[in-house]
């Protein structure tokens, strides 16, 4: 078969002219041309592409999209406008006023402390608190990786700090305020100051001079500072304030109201955390606290804290104390312990020796107490000075044997001899005249013990002060019915036994004792305190015949007080050696010595009490250790008070009798 032709491919032509249409539409047949010659034909020229028309869309739906979501937004703005302007418009402007505003309080001055003279004993001076603003140590600001810890190497020495917690403090860079230390003193300040001028120059002399000054970022506030001249000279009364000022122990903290004062507070406006001086203040001023006027005598305070303090360490006891009082007001004129701490370093102070001992020390007083007890006898008449008691060795009562501090063949002695050796047997037998039975005796004894301020505060209203222990006689115990007129099964503190003896020097008539004599407020005006309450304890005779009694303790050689005898002056006193309660072991260990009296014995002015707790070396009784600090005191008390020495004998009462026998 012939193979087959491929098939044709038509040649698309020039496009034919579209046909003219009629006015009612239709296609109308152009013309044919004429005849030409049989020259090919060109094709006719195309005619030129008429421009395609777009055809836009309706605009309104879009304008009404556009016009919805303008409106969506301004109701956002009007709902807003309307929250900031009247619903949340109080809490808002309250916002700005807070961040526009500054508040800052101004700290009152905080009063004196002075003795009776008007001598400084504790004061305020003015100081620094040092503060820094941890962004500029940051690495962005100070340019420096290490800027906190350069800066608190430097600042450490000043401070007294560790250089690793001031460093933590300057690490705090989402913090503009960091303290890092109160309370410095202006030379600390100064210090400091210098050293940011060190920095600050070679921070000018560095490339192109615009350096960073690495202490740039610390600064102060001014702040007061509690100081005590005296060091430990009466740190025991005065106590102390914690690190935000107030007082924390002693008279600061008893008085911490009257001294602190008011503070005030200024209000200004600030903007990038300076103020605008052109926007003014206001605010109220502090007002300064006042000044406390004491009792005590700094010099007699002085003298005391010496004598307690050399026989303290001397006897290497726990503790000791010594109260000076005027007999005739009340007025506590020296209050030492030993040992004591200085006010100005607590760092370095013994917590156990941060207290007032004096005060806050409950024991077993021993026979300084046994005055109580004559005083009952000789105001109930049941016996007098020259009455004749026989004492033997030892006297069975209930459940005991008892006996004195010596073993001794019979005494025979008078009521004053049993004061005058101070026998805890002779004491029995008189107070067990009180009463028929020995519980009226009791009842009787307990009544005068109350009196003299035994068991209840002696009116001081000083923090942390004891009451002492004093039972109800239905509770005393088969012992304690005969160790109490004796001093052991009761409890008193120091200044509880001196007001005892003042009691007998006044005359009979218990005054409280105050330690404060009046206040000096911000307007230099003078108030003096209330007058202490006074109390008729026991009769003018009966505290007239106990002085003369006490006189024999001192004066007489039968006596156990020689050692407290004074030249030129008569001396009424007792001594005291009791067993000691150890609050350790809650039981019987030691010995607690002591000594009480006043003088002149014929006019008395000035009552000393004086106290060791445990002396564990040499003596430990009360005539021989306590004696001589009696002695010392009051010898200087009678002198810088100006007390002219005695006029007249004592009346030398006797204190033994013969046995007719």
């Amino acid at each position: 078969m012939p193979p087959k032709e491929p098939p044709r491919r038509r040649v698309p032509g020039p496009a034919r002219p579209a046909r003219p249409r009629s006015s009612d539409g239709r296609q109308t047949r152009p013309a044919r041309p004429a005849p030409r010659s049989a020259a090919p034909r060109r094709p006719a020229p195309r005619p030129p592409a008429r421009p395609r028309t777009i055809r836009l869309g309706s605009p309104k739906p879009r304008l009404r999209l556009v016009s919805l979501g303008l409106t969506l937004v301004m109701l956002v703005f009007v709902v807003r406008l309307l929250q900031v302007q009247a619903v949340d418009a109080g809490a808002l402007a309250a916002k700005a006023e807070a961040h526009r505003y500054q508040e800052y309080t101004l700290s009152a001055d905080r009063g004196e402390i002075t003795d009776r003279s008007g001598i400084a004993l504790a004061a305020s001076v003015d100081a620094y608190d040092i503060t820094a603003d941890p962004k500029l140590f940051t690495p962005e600001e100070s340019r420096i990786q290490d800027a906190p810890e350069q800066a608190a190497a430097l600042l450490a020495p000043l401070l007294g700090k560790e250089p690793a917690d001031l460093a933590k403090k300057l690490r705090t860079p989402k913090s503009r305020y960091t303290l890092l230390a109160r309370k410095q003193t202006p030379q600390v300040w100064n210090q400091i100051k210098d050293l940011k001028k060190v920095y600050e120059k070679k921070a000018k002399r560095s490339e192109g001079g615009n350096g960073i000054n690495l202490l740039g970022g610390i600064l102060s506030e001014p702040s007061t500072k509690r100081v005590y001249p005296n060091g430990e000279l009466a740190a025991g009364i005065l106590g102390y304030v914690n690190a935000e000022g107030r007082g924390a122990g002693g008279l600061e903290s008893m008085l911490d109201k009257e001294l602190a004062g008011t503070d005030g507070k200024i209000r200004f406006a600030q903007s990038g955390g300076r103020q605008v001086p052109t926007a003014g203040s206001q605010g109220t001023p502090a007002v300064p606290g006042s000044d406390i006027e004491l009792t005590i005598d700094r010099d007699i305070q002085w003298a005391a804290q010496q004598a307690i303090t050399a026989q303290v360490k001397k006897s290497k006891a726990d503790r000791g104390y010594v109260i000076v009082q005027n007999t005739k007001t009340g007025e506590v004129l020296a209050m030492a312990n030993a040992p004591g701490f200085d006010p100005n370093d607590l760092s370095a102070a013994n917590a156990a020796s941060m207290g007032n001992a004096a005060l806050q020390d409950a024991y077993e007083p021993g026979s300084t107490s046994k005055v109580m007890s004559m005083a009952a006898v000789l105001e109930e008449g049941v016996a007098a000075p020259d009455t004749h008691v026989t004492v033997p060795n030892r006297l069975h009562r209930g459940d005991r044997l008892f006996k004195d501090d010596i073993d001794h063949r019979t005494w025979y002695l008078t009521l004053n001899g049993v004061l005058a050796k101070s026998s805890n047997i002779g004491t029995i037998l008189a107070t067990g005249q009180l009463g028929k039975t020995q519980a009226e005796a009791n009842q009787v004894l307990y009544s005068y013990l109350r009196k003299f301020g035994i068991g209840r505060p002696t009116g001081l209203g000083y923090p942390g002060e004891t009451p002492g222990i004093l039972a109800k006689p239905e509770k005393w115990s088969t012992s304690q019915q005969y160790t109490i007129p004796f001093g052991q099964g009761l409890s008193i503190n120091a200044m509880q036994a001196a007001s005892v003896y003042s009691t007998i020097a006044n005359g009979g008539v218990r005054i409280e004792p105050t330690l404060v004599r009046g206040t000096k407020g911000p307007d230099g005006r003078f108030t003096p305190a209330p007058a202490p309450e006074q109390t008729r304890v026991i009769s003018e005779k009966t505290a007239k015949t106990l002085a003369q009694m006490l006189e024999s303790v001192v004066g007489d050689e039968e006596g156990t007080g020689t050692r407290a005898r004074i030249p030129g002056y008569r001396v009424a006193g007792k001594t005291g050696t009791a067993n000691r309660v150890d609050p350790e072991l809650g039981r019987y260990k030691g010995y607690t010595s002591s000594f009480a009296g006043f003088a002149p014995a014929d006019d008395p002015q000035i009552t000393v009490y004086c106290a060791i707790q445990n002396p564990t070396k040499g003596d430990y009784f009360g005539g021989q250790i306590c004696g001589p600090i009696y002695k010392k005191v009051m010898e200087f008390a009678l002198k810088t008070l100006h007390v002219p020495p005695t006029g007249s004998e004592p009346a030398r009462m006797p204190v033994t009798f013969k046995d007719s026998e």
